[in-house]
């Protein structure tokens, strides 16, 4: 139970744990903004560092793969020491690497500290979603959910924007030293607001750790790394070796038991069916997001001779109808099943990726292209939060660590498959003489996978029910 609880509920008093979201929400679109905003910057960066394309590109990868891998290890952690801990560390750290980032004399000290954030992003990510479990009951989940799941959104799609803004009218230097102050404001804030969450004291499982970092190593490298080596031998040795290790993995945790130890990941989530439905949809959602504005960007600089500060505003659509949802997609959550809202998401998500593939014609005015993003404005808006509570709501206290850290790992390999597969996708239709159309279909590829997820999220439950086990609590079981 956390200090300073509601009598007789388990939860800190609702007014603590509003304030709390504010240094969760503004560390969780740092983390996602650093992931898109970089690509705008990246011309600028290859100028002032005299870097070529196969070094810069490591700036945006060493970042990917540092948060990626340990995400899993750090949502159990986060179970073992308390969530409010690790994420007050890991917000000191990506603010430290930060400043080292907007420092960075060299390109290759800009990638060694573009690791050391994406290992802060990681120790982030999933205890920002573990205490918005933990600190708000069912019945006022759905607002806190909706605005977790707003920034979400929002921080993936202002990247584009905000990267021009900066670089614009500055540095790529400022597009890093930006998060100082904020960091050094969330670690400040969240001492005095997040609610203490002790955590159990458990074994750690070394082995499982060790096959888990390993798995997840070869599988994003070689994900992030195929497509610039030209699937080379080497890469799908790596993708081999990751699903082998994966299938370790998976017996590990099946035998942790028998091992003397607590599993990484409780197997055991995987049978509440609405937790694996929005674990596989939300990877969907990073497959199609995290690399659907690649192509916007490309046309709109390229074929429409639009700048790119031009180019990211007329996305920002997205953004401004996302964030404008936040609110009401919250409060619906309450009322509407979840499962009609994140359907309803999915499709209008499939319905703008369908739109932009229609406008990304030269035959067609580029101002269709605002057009088509208010659609995918209101497809990020209704998917986030309807989607994180749904697969959330099930889960008992004491495991929230770890099913956030499923969670975010899902969403995030999701992103770095999409990012792989687009490129590839790009590179291959050029390949065989496809010319401006090639933007506009791989949209529609990413549909494809949307359409998935939409089927994914069709089986969740009808009705919000409680979690499996003991009366779900703040503190745990």
């Amino acid at each position: 139970m956390s200090r300073n609880a509601e009598p007789g509920t388990g939860y800190p008093p609702p007014r603590q744990a509003w304030l709390a979201l504010i240094p969760l929400c503004t560390a969780f679109f740092m983390i996602l903004l650093d992931q898109t905003i970089v690509a705008v910057a990246t011309p600028d960066i290859m100028a002032r560092l005299d870097a070529d394309y196969n070094a810069v590109i490591w700036v945006t990868s060493a970042f990917l793969l540092a948060y990626a891998v340990p995400l899993l290890v750090m949502g159990r952690l986060g179970d073992q020491l308390g969530q409010k801990r690790i994420f007050l560390a890991g917000v000191a750290v990506f603010t430290v690497a930060s400043l080292l980032c907007g420092l960075a004399p060299s390109i290759e000290l800009l990638v060694g500290a573009r690791a050391l954030q994406g290992l802060g992003a990681s120790m982030i990510s999933p205890q920002s979603l573990s205490v918005i479990t933990r600190i708000f009951p069912p019945e006022r989940r759905g607002p806190a959910m909706g605005l977790w799941g707003t920034v979400a959104g929002l921080a993936t799609l202002t990247g584009p924007i905000l990267g021009g803004v900066i670089v614009t009218a500055l540095t790529w230097h400022w597009i890093f030293l930006v998060n100082v102050p904020v960091g050094v404001l969330c670690v400040v804030l969240g001492l005095r607001v997040i609610p203490e969450l002790p955590g159990v004291s458990r074994s750690f499982d070394i082995p499982g750790i060790v096959v888990s970092l390993l798995a997840m190593t070869f599988l994003v490298v070689g994900l992030q790394q195929g497509e610039s080596a030209g699937w080379a031998g080497w890469v799908w040795a790596l993708l081999a070796g990751g699903a082998a290790l994966v299938a370790v993995f998976i017996r590990l945790q099946a035998r942790a038991s028998e091992r003397g130890v607590e599993a990484l990941v409780p197997l055991g989530l995987f049978r509440d069916g609405d937790f694996s439905r929005g674990s596989f949809s939300i990877a969907a959602m990073g497959f199609a997001v995290a690399s659907n504005a690649l192509p916007i960007m490309i046309y709109l600089q390229r074929f429409a001779d639009r700048s790119a500060l031009a180019a990211g505003l007329m996305i920002a659509p997205m953004a401004v109808v996302s964030g404008a949802l936040a609110p009401l997609v919250g409060a619906l959550i309450g009322r509407v099943q979840p499962r009609v809202l994140s359907m309803f998401g999915f499709a209008m998500m499939i319905a703008g990726h369908l739109l932009m593939w229609l406008v990304l014609d030269p035959a067609r005015s580029v101002w269709w292209v605002p057009a088509a993003s208010v659609v995918l404005g209101f497809g990020n808006g209704f998917v986030w939060a309807p989607n994180s509570t749904t697969t959330m709501l099930g889960v008992r206290g004491d495991a929230v660590g770890a099913a956030s850290g499923v969670y975010n790992t899902a969403r995030q390999v999701g992103a770095v498959l999409g990012s792989a597969a687009t490129a590839a996708f790009i590179q291959l239709r050029e390949a065989a003489g496809a010319g401006v159309e090639v933007l506009g279909q791989v949209l529609v590829m990413q549909a494809v996978v949307l359409a998935l997820g939409l089927v994914a999220v069709s089986g969740f439950s009808r009705r919000p029910r409680p979690p499996r086990g003991a009366p779900e609590r703040a503190g745990g079981a």
